[in-house]
């Protein structure tokens, strides 16, 4: 059995309350300004563009998902 080997690294109150701050502050950028960019594209009726960014709002849940467990992996988070 090996003893120097080290559990999870903890992070601070500090760093855990600023990188939950950072990290709500990029989905609502992501999940509401990027979905309504696309809705305010011009030249498009309204039901191809609810078309469009349906399925691009879960493209950015997964995508923020999959971001925020490559952080947790690195122990960044």
């Amino acid at each position: 059995m090996d003893d120097d080997k080290e559990g999870p690294k903890t992070i601070g109150w500090l760093r855990a309350i600023l990188s939950a701050v950072a990290i709500v502050v990029v989905a609502i950028a992501v999940l509401v300004y990027g979905s309504n960019a696309v809705l305010t594209m011009h030249g498009k009726t309204r039901s191809s563009l609810v078309g469009i960014v349906a399925p691009l709002f879960f493209v950015f849940v997964i995508a923020l998902a999959w971001a925020l467990r490559q952080l947790q992996r690195r122990n960044i988070i």
